[in-house]
């Protein structure tokens, strides 16, 4: 297949892009290029050629002779959202629902959209499912929804959107990301030898490695479209639901000698566990291979290979918030996010 996969130099883009290729795709990617200054390490793989573009300036012209678009180029996460939540629903929401129509009217037959775990929000300790009530708690989660609600209304016999609900992604990536909670875990583990935790741990949430999710996203561009059309699958295993203090606890058993604290209540109100038996049924040629355990341990031999310093670990480009704040910061980005142009000299 002919396939655009939108924020190929993301955190997951980075290694979606080696996979597709290695399928057998033709691939080229498209990214705005915000986190392009981190890059972590050498994966030695072959990475498409990428386009310099902002979602919200995507034309139907840019999307014509595809057979399908991977869509991961969004705002990348909760504290991003709650930054300007109207921003966030301008690109998030109106950015992702224009594309998937103008891919439609470029004639892209499959439309794979990477939405969240986090929609499900305020979960309790039920186990959710595609078909539970969704309780959002952030702006980042509620575009994820809005975003399925109406995508799902172009799908027809000619366009097939497919909604990836991810859980929490964690694991090695050039681009890293070291703000999500057992990479940001990983990162102090090993750098400081403490995980401090400021609170106690106990909501629960899924989590999933990277090369699960874009092993997913394989299969979902293959699968029978009677199977998946409009349909959207929570990505992940039964057995990978953690509180997050257990997370902390496989962790702090990775790197030797780290020294694990757990904090009191915090007031974190997103806790949900998930089920994950709609994607087996409907492409039950998707398996996990990744576990909590595993992950930890491909980031310490990552660590320690690299020589992962404190200050690698907190640079800018690997912490999406922080990034984002200096480029504002710099003037290379104006207020809505777009590159400004450098004065003239």
């Amino acid at each position: 297949m002919k396939v655009l996969l939108t924020g190929a130099d993301g955190y997951i883009g980075a290694i979606m892009g080696p996979k597709l290729i290695e399928a057998g795709h033709d691939v080229t990617g498209i990214d705005t290029g915000y986190y392009r200054r981190g890059w972590l390490f050498d994966d030695a793989k072959i990475h498409p050629r990428v386009v310099s573009k902002d979602l919200r300036r995507i034309e139907s012209a840019d999307l014509e002779g595809f057979d399908a678009v991977v869509h991961l180029s969004e705002l990348s996460n909760d504290p991003i959202g709650e930054n300007d939540p109207g921003l966030t629903m301008a690109i998030n929401h109106e950015g992702s629902v224009a594309l998937a129509k103008k891919a439609r009217e470029a004639g892209v037959k499959r439309f794979v959209y990477a939405s969240s775990c986090s929609t499900y929000g305020a979960g309790g300790d039920g186990m959710r499912t595609e078909e539970s009530e969704l309780a959002p708690q952030t702006a980042y989660a509620k575009c994820k929804i809005l975003v399925e609600r109406d995508v799902r209304d172009l799908a027809d016999e000619t366009f097939t959107p497919v909604f990836m609900r991810n859980a929490t992604a964690y694991g090695a990536s050039p681009r890293q990301r070291f703000d999500i909670v057992l990479n940001n875990l990983a990162g102090f583990a090993h750098t400081i030898g403490e995980i401090r935790m400021t609170s106690d741990g106990s909501p629960w949430r899924p989590i999933v490695h990277i090369e699960d999710i874009c092993q997913a996203m394989l299969c979902a561009l293959t699968a029978d479209r009677e199977a998946v059309s409009g349909e959207s699958f929570n990505v992940g295993a039964d057995s990978e639901n953690y509180r997050i203090r257990e997370i902390a606890e496989i962790v702090a058993k990775t790197f030797p000698g780290c020294e694990l604290t757990i904090g009191e209540s915090g007031g974190d109100t997103r806790s949900y566990r998930v089920s994950f038996a709609k994607i087996r049924a409907h492409m039950p040629e998707f398996e996990t291979s990744w576990t909590a355990e595993r992950g930890a341990r491909q980031l310490r031999a990552m660590f320690e290979r690299i020589g992962l310093t404190r200050e690698m670990f907190e640079a800018e480009p690997f912490t999406r918030l922080r990034e984002i704040k200096h480029l504002r910061a710099t003037n290379q980005i104006d207020p809505t996010l777009y590159w400004t142009k450098p004065e003239p000299v």
